[in-house]
């Protein structure tokens, strides 16, 4: 279907009232087009296979994947964006095309927090698409543990919450680990109540993820202030054990009521409206620039006067943006601690490349956790 042959309003600004089209003739150009797309998706996916073939005989999948390329290509996609699907939607879409392409080698392997119906697992298909094979475990050390051993090629872990703020122990894990963080994922999250009888009148136990009860605080409190708080590993285990009592209930997502045959008896129940988790995804390799990056740094600082200002200094004077900083106890000896910096840029380009030549001057380590694209919505 060319330009002129778009029926009037639709891609010409044309507001006016027009006659009504004949439906038949519509679903027939609907048909037409259908047809085209997905003749052009089957290209796409023999082009997919040629840029394998052009890589040459690599061991895996994770040896194709290349999240610079993928954000570059979801960048273009809302550069290019005119309506009147939203970007957000026109990025999934094409994620979910670039998903099932890379998966004609293999399906990538993600380890998340699970069982499934997580928040996490949602996380992993915003970023990786529905044809990465998602791997539930039982903790995000166990997520680290998997994708260190090869056993999963990503891991995708919770770091922070709007209104929590940072979870400090996925923070602790990077202090061991060899890992490198190659992507990060923003999911907002909407908190629902479920029960097997879906009558809040029944409820006496509430078990969900610890954060999940803080974010949801002022509204447990209102409306069920007697019923017993039990903080457990993951929200979809929560689900799985109030399954079991009419007289309990869990805190999750609305999708683990469709996956454990739960009742929503209210939702979203958030205390805040923009309630968002950020993930970040680990793997084993460091990847290059994609042109709009983020930096995460760890650095131990030496025990002397103006230490925390030498390591920030550098940044500052070359213009970097901070994103965040947080300060934890290093394993290394008592009273020792270790930084973790996110800053604007990669590594492997100035200025940033050259802060951190000066860093390495002043810090008693600076390990470069890894620069990845910055998310696309």
């Amino acid at each position: 279907m060319t330009i002129d042959d778009r029926p009037p309003g639709i891609g010409t600004g044309d507001d006016a009232p027009s006659a009504v089209p004949d439906l038949a003739a519509v679903r027939a150009q609907i048909d037409g087009i259908d047809r085209e797309i997905q003749s052009l998706i089957a290209e796409r996916a023999q082009w997919a296979r040629q840029v394998g073939r052009a890589k040459g005989p690599l061991a895996a999948a994770v040896d194709y994947y290349r999240p610079e390329r993928e954000a570059q290509v979801l960048r273009r996609v809302v550069d290019r964006n005119q309506g009147p699907l939203s970007d957000e939607v026109l990025v999934r879409l094409f994620r979910e095309i670039m998903s099932a392409c890379l998966a004609q080698q293999e399906p990538l392997k993600v380890g998340y927090l699970g069982p499934e119906g997580t928040f996490s697992q949602q996380a992993v298909h915003r970023h990786f698409g529905h044809s990465a094979r998602g791997i539930p475990l039982a903790s995000v050390e166990e997520v680290f543990d998997e994708v260190a051993s090869g056993t999963a090629d990503f891991g995708v872990v919770p770091v922070e919450n709007s209104g929590q703020g940072t979870i400090q122990s996925t923070l602790d894990l990077f202090l061991t680990s060899p890992l490198m963080i190659c992507g990060e994922v923003e999911l907002r999250v909407h908190q629902y109540l479920l029960s097997r009888t879906g009558r809040l009148a029944d409820i006496e136990r509430v078990y969900s993820h610890g954060l999940s009860l803080a974010q949801c605080r002022n509204w447990l409190r209102q409306h069920l202030a007697t019923a017993e708080k039990h903080p457990v590993a993951s929200n979809a285990e929560g689900v799985r054990r109030a399954r079991n009592a009419d007289d309990a209930a869990a805190i999750a997502g609305e999708n683990a009521a469709h996956v454990y045959g739960m009742q929503v008896v209210a939702g979203p129940i958030e205390d805040r409206d923009d309630n968002t988790t950020r993930f970040l995804v680990i793997g084993r390799a460091a990847f290059p620039p994609s042109g709009n990056d983020r930096t995460s740094l760890l650095v131990f600082i030496r025990d002397q006067p103006g230490a925390l200002y030498s390591i920030l200094d550098p940044l500052a004077r070359r213009g970097i943006s901070m994103n965040r900083i947080e300060s934890r106890p290093a394993h290394g000896g008592l009273w020792q601690y270790a930084f973790f910096i996110e800053v604007s840029g990669h590594a492997e380009e100035s200025p940033l490349r050259d802060a951190l030549d000066e860093l390495n001057a002043f810090a008693g380590d600076v390990r470069v956790l890894g620069s990845f694209p910055v998310a696309v919505p």
